[in-house]
């Protein structure tokens, strides 16, 4: 095992996390910021309240997106499979 495939493999699973994990990231940033002005126009400085919109927001997006990330993980998982006969054998 050469030190460019240890770099290719982690490279890969790194690029996977981040498409995996980026739509939810981008929907709870999204719903914090407006929340966040909400809260600064009214000036309600509740902790509380942008937890209940934040879940309901990242199950919405797993209930849509989730097929695609399952999808996304278990091609990548084949893949390894794939190659990690090569990898053990080098």
């Amino acid at each position: 095992m050469t030190l460019e495939s240890i770099n290719t493999l982690l490279g890969e699973a790194i690029k996977t996390t981040l498409i995996i994990s980026m739509p939810l990231l981008i929907v709870v940033l999204i719903i914090g910021l407006v929340i966040s002005i909400f809260q600064a126009i009214t000036q309600i400085n509740e902790q509380t309240l942008s937890f209940v919109p934040k879940i309901f927001s990242v199950f919405s997006v797993l209930i849509f997106l989730g097929p695609w990330m399952l999808n996304t993980m278990i091609n990548y998982i084949k893949d390894l499979f794939k190659i990690l006969p090569i990898v053990i054998n080098t």
